[in-house]
């Protein structure tokens, strides 16, 4: 009688995900480079499109707001370059793409909009509820004022 083999679980680490062990990680790698050399093109204008976002993912890990915002508008203004590849795909599309002063424009433009957004939108939202609160504030003041002097008439003041 053979006594059946208990497998161990496999090795967790902090975030709950188990580790991937080294053929894993090889495959995963080749297949990155079998897609990477099957869409070259592609490939070329995602790199240099989202270098605002891979910038922002490796030095501000910790943000996630952050990683979100300029990633979302990166990778809007890349899109928009991306469908000249999807639509008519050479290989030497992807360097008159990336020549093109006005697609890195808008590659770049569309994730430094994502910045100023991230920076600027909750000082506009702090900015508007103030103003409203203020508003609402001399509102309430008229109010009571106004309240102050229809009873001021009917009760008597103490002395």
């Amino acid at each position: 009688m053979t006594k059946p083999t208990i497998k161990a679980p496999a090795k967790k680490n902090k975030a709950g995900l188990a580790k991937l062990n080294f053929i894993q990680k090889f495959l995963i790698f080749l297949a990155f480079m079998l897609v990477a050399f099957t869409v070259l093109p592609a490939v070329v204008v995602l790199v240099i499109g989202l270098l605002p976002t891979l910038t922002i993912v490796v030095t501000d890990t910790k943000n996630i707001n952050k990683i979100t915002t300029v990633g979302c508008f990166n990778i809007a203004g890349v899109m928009i370059c991306l469908n000249n590849i999807l639509i008519q795909f050479s290989s030497g599309l992807e360097f008159s793409i990336l020549n093109n002063i006005f697609n890195i424009i808008i590659m770049l433009g569309a994730a430094a909009l994502g910045v100023l957004l991230y920076y600027a939108l909750p000082d506009l939202f702090v900015f508007i509820f103030k103003n409203s609160a203020q508003h609402r504030l001399k509102v309430i003041n008229a109010k009571l004022e106004k309240l102050s002097e229809n009873w001021a008439n009917i009760l008597p003041e103490d002395n």
